[in-house]
C-alpha cells in the first residue's frame, strides 16, 4: 500500500512540474508550445515583414507594435508617483528627454525627405510673412491721401505711422508666446484672422481715431504672425536645409514691400476709383488701396486651413499618435511626389518629453463655464509669463541679452533710414520746388477772370478790382500786402495758399475751402463767405507723387541679390559671420550718404544700404529660432521681436526730425548703432550644426 502512494505522489509531482507542457486529451487548448503551430501563428500576425528593415506591418496602416503598447505601459507605470517627486527632478527628467527627442526627431524628419509638403507649407506661410511686409509700408503710401480726406494734423499724421508699430510690438510678444501654448497652426490662425478683419475695416471707418484704432489691432494681429511663422516652418526642416530655406522664406517679406508699392503707384493717384454715399462718406482710391493690400493675409489664412500643427509642438506636449500621423502625412506626401509611393515610414514610436502640467485639466474640469476660461486663460498667461522669464533664466540669459542688442541696434538703423530716405528725398523735392518760385510784384488786374491754376507763386503789393476767381486751384501761392476790391471767388480749392497783411474790400466767397487761418493780419471789409466747403479735400497732382512710390519699390528690390546671396551661403559660412559681416557692410554705406546732395544719389544710397542689411536680418531669423528649445522658441523670438519694434518707433521718431537741419546726426547714429551691434554679434554662439532643441 506504502509503494503505491508513493507511486501516486511521485505522478502527481511530475504533472506539476511539467504542467506548461501537459495538454489533457479533451478538446481544450492549455497553452502549450508546440513548435508547428507558432510557426504558422508568426507567419500570420507578421505577414508583410521585411527582413532588411525590420518593418512592421501594421505601423504603416497606423496600428503601434504590441511592444511599444508594452513599452508604453511600462513608461506610464511610476507617473502615479510623480506627483510626490520633486519639481526639480522632474525638470531633469524632462529636458533629458527633450535632449533624445532632439536627435531622434531630427532622423525622422530625414526620413520625410524634403519636397511637396514642404515647398506647399513655404508658399502658404510666405503668404503670411508677405502680408507682415505689406503692413509697415500701407501707412506710409495713404497718409499723403488720408491726411487730407480725415483733416489729419502733423501730430495725427505721425501718429498713425507709429501706432501701426505699436500693435506689432504687443502683438509679437503676446501671440508669439501663445504659439508655445495652443499651437503654431492655431495661434497663426487667429493673427492672420485679427489682421484680415481690421485692414478691411480701416478701409470703410471715416473718422479718425476708429482709423487709429482699427490699425493698431491690425498691427497687432500681423504682429504675432512673424515669430509664429519662422518657429512654425523650422519645425519642418532638417538641420542641413534649416538655414537655407528660412532665407528664402525672407524673401516673401521683400515680396510684400514691391506688391504693396506696385499697387499703391497702380491705384492710389486714380482718384475716380471709389465712390461717396452723401456729402459725408468718401471711399476714394486711397481706401481701396487698403482693401487689395489684406489680400495676402486672407489668402494665407485660407490656405493654413488645409496645413497640419507642427509635430514638434504636439510632442512637445505629448500628443504622440497625432504627430505620428502628421510626420507621416509629411513622408508620404515627399515620397508620392518623388515616385516612390511604396517607401514605407519605418518610425513607430518618437520619444516625447515629460509632461508636468496635467493640474490645467483637472482645474478647467471643476466649476461654472466662466470659471472653467477663467482658470484656463489665468493659467495659461501665467505660462506664457514663466518662458517670458525663462529665456533670462542663466541658461539663456547672456545670449538672450546680446541678441536683444542687435535687434534694437538693427532696428534702429534700418528703420529709422528707411523712413529717413523719403523724407530726405521730399525735402530736396522741396527744395528745388522752392527755388522755381515765381514772384510778382505791384501788379494791377482789373475785370479780368482767372479760371486756371496758379502754383508756386508770391504776389506783392497787387490790387485786384471787380476781378472772379471762378472754378480754379490755388497752390503753393502767397498774396501779400495786396488789395481785393469788389471781387468773386466761386470754387476755389486751395493747397498751402495764404493772404497775409491784405485789404479785402465788398469781396464774396462762395463754395471756397478758403478758411479763416488762411487770412493772416488781413483786413475784410463787408466781404462775405458763403456755402464754405466742408471736411478736407484730395490734391492728387501734389500729394501723390510717383517718385515716392518709386523710391519704396526700388528699396523692395534692391534687397533680392542679398537674398539670394544669404540663402545660399547661409549653412556655408555660419549665422555668425553672416550677420557681423552684413551689419558692419551696412555701416559703410552709411557712410557714403554724406555724398548723396540729389534725389538720385539718395535712391542709389538706399537701394545699397538694403540690399546689404537684408542678410543679417535672414541670419537673425534663422539663429533666433535655433538658440531656444521648441516650448520657448516662439516667445523669444516674440520677444526680441517687439523689441526689434520699439527700435523702429525710436528710430522713425529720431531720424525724420532731423530731415532738413542736418544729415550727421541720424548718418552717425546709424553707423555706430550697426558697428556695435555687428561686433557684439561675433560673440553669439554658431547654432548652424546642431539639432532643433
Amino acid at each position: 500500500g506504502g509503494r503505491e502512494a508513493n507511486q501516486i505522489s511521485d505522478d502527481y509531482r511530475y504533472q506539476d512540474g511539467n504542467y506548461e507542457g501537459y495538454a489533457p486529451n479533451d478538446g481544450y487548448y492549455r497553452g502549450g508550445d508546440e513548435p508547428a503551430h507558432e510557426e504558422d501563428a508568426q507567419s500570420d500576425v507578421t505577414e508583410g515583414h521585411d527582413e532588411d528593415d525590420e518593418v512592421y506591418e501594421g505601423e504603416y496602416q497606423g496600428i503601434p507594435h504590441p511592444d511599444d503598447i508594452k513599452e508604453k505601459q511600462k513608461k506610464r507605470a511610476p507617473a502615479v508617483a510623480d506627483e510626490y517627486r520633486d519639481r526639480a527632478d522632474l525638470m531633469a527628467e524632462r529636458m533629458e528627454d527633450e535632449e533624445q527627442l532632439a536627435h531622434q526627431y531630427e532622423n525622422i524628419i530625414e526620413e520625410c525627405g524634403h519636397g511637396r509638403f514642404q515647398w506647399t507649407l513655404f508658399f502658404v506661410l510666405g503668404l503670411a510673412l508677405m502680408a507682415d511686409g505689406v503692413e509697415v509700408f500701407v501707412v506710409g503710401f495713404v497718409l499723403p491721401s488720408a491726411e487730407k480726406d480725415m483733416c489729419l494734423s502733423s501730430s495725427n499724421k505721425g501718429m498713425v505711422g507709429l501706432i501701426v508699430y505699436l500693435g506689432m510690438m504687443v502683438g509679437a510678444v503676446m501671440l508669439g508666446g501663445l504659439a508655445d501654448k495652443l499651437g503654431r497652426k492655431k495661434c497663426l490662425i487667429i493673427s492672420l484672422a485679427i489682421n484680415a478683419a481690421f485692414a478691411f475695416l480701416s478701409s470703410f471707418v471715416q473718422g479718425y481715431g476708429f482709423f487709429l484704432f482699427c490699425r493698431l489691432i491690425s498691427g497687432l494681429g500681423i504682429g504675432g504672425s512673424l515669430p509664429i511663422v519662422f518657429a512654425y516652418f523650422s519645425e519642418f526642416l532638417s538641420r542641413e536645409k534649416r538655414g537655407e530655406h528660412l532665407s528664402w522664406l525672407c524673401m516673401f517679406w521683400m515680396i510684400g514691400g514691391i506688391f504693396a508699392s506696385a499697387m499703391a503707384w497702380s491705384i492710389i493717384p486714380h482718384y475716380g476709383w471709389g465712390f461717396s454715399m452723401g456729402t459725408k462718406y468718401h471711399f476714394h482710391s486711397w481706401r481701396v488701396f487698403v482693401l487689395v493690400c489684406s489680400l495676402p493675409c486672407i489668402a494665407s489664412l485660407v490656405a493654413l486651413k488645409f496645413m497640419p500643427e507642427s509635430p514638434r509642438f504636439l510632442l512637445e506636449i505629448g500628443k504622440h499618435d497625432e504627430a505620428w500621423m502628421i510626420l507621416k502625412q509629411v513622408h508620404d506626401t515627399n515620397m508620392r511626389a518623388k515616385g516612390e509611393p511604396e517607401r514605407v515610414f519605418t518610425v513607430s514610436y518618437i520619444k516625447t518629453p515629460k509632461q508636468i502640467d496635467e493640474f490645467i485639466e483637472i482645474q478647467s474640469s471643476t466649476g461654472t463655464w466662466y470659471q472653467r476660461w477663467l482658470v484656463r486663460i489665468t493659467t495659461t498667461f501665467k505660462q506664457v509669463w514663466d518662458n517670458v522669464l525663462y529665456c533670462l533664466t542663466a541658461q539663456y540669459r547672456m545670449n538672450t541679452l546680446m541678441l536683444a542688442v542687435v535687434w534694437f541696434t538693427m532696428a534702429l538703423s534700418y528703420y529709422g533710414l528707411i523712413v529717413w530716405f523719403p523724407d530726405m528725398i521730399r525735402y530736396l523735392q522741396e527744395e528745388a520746388y522752392e527755388s522755381r518760385v515765381k514772384i510778382f510784384d505791384d501788379e494791377e488786374v482789373s475785370y479780368f477772370t482767372f479760371n486756371f491754376t496758379l502754383e508756386n507763386q508770391i504776389h506783392r503789393n497787387g490790387e485786384y478790382r471787380n476781378d472772379k476767381f471762378i472754378g480754379m486751384k490755388f497752390k503753393e501761392v502767397r498774396f501779400e500786402d495786396s488789395l481785393f476790391e469788389e471781387c468773386y471767388f466761386e470754387d476755389v480749392t486751395t493747397s498751402e495758399t495764404f493772404f497775409e497783411n491784405c485789404t479785402i474790400i465788398s469781396t464774396v466767397f462762395y463754395n471756397t475751402d478758403l478758411y479763416e487761418h488762411k487770412f493772416t493780419n488781413c483786413r475784410l471789409i463787408n466781404s462775405t463767405f458763403l456755402n464754405k466747403k466742408e471736411g478736407c479735400h484730395l490734391d492728387f497732382e501734389e500729394d501723390n507723387d510717383f517718385l515716392i512710390y518709386l523710391v519704396s519699390f526700388l528699396g523692395s528690390l534692391s534687397v533680392l541679390p542679398g537674398n539670394i546671396i544669404s540663402a545660399l551661403l547661409m549653412d556655408k559660412i555660419g549665422r555668425i559671420k553672416m550677420i557681423g559681416g552684413s551689419m558692419l557692410i551696412s555701416a559703410v554705406c552709411c557712410f557714403f550718404l554724406f555724398f548723396g546732395n540729389s534725389e538720385s544719389a539718395m535712391i542709389g544710397w538706399q537701394c545699397l544700404f538694403c540690399g546689404a542689411s537684408i542678410a543679417a536680418w535672414n541670419a537673425l531669423d534663422v539663429i533666433t529660432v535655433e538658440l531656444y528649445p521648441t516650448d520657448k522658441r516662439a516667445t523669444a523670438f516674440g520677444i526680441l521681436n517687439g523689441l526689434c519694434k520699439f527700435g523702429a518707433i525710436l528710430g522713425n521718431s529720431i531720424f525724420a526730425s532731423f530731415v532738413g537741419i542736418t544729415k550727421v546726426v541720424p548718418i552717425l547714429l546709424a553707423s555706430s548703432a550697426l558697428v556695435g551691434g555687428g561686433l557684439l554679434a561675433l560673440r553669439l554662439p554658431e547654432t548652424r550644426e546642431q539639432v532643433l532643441m
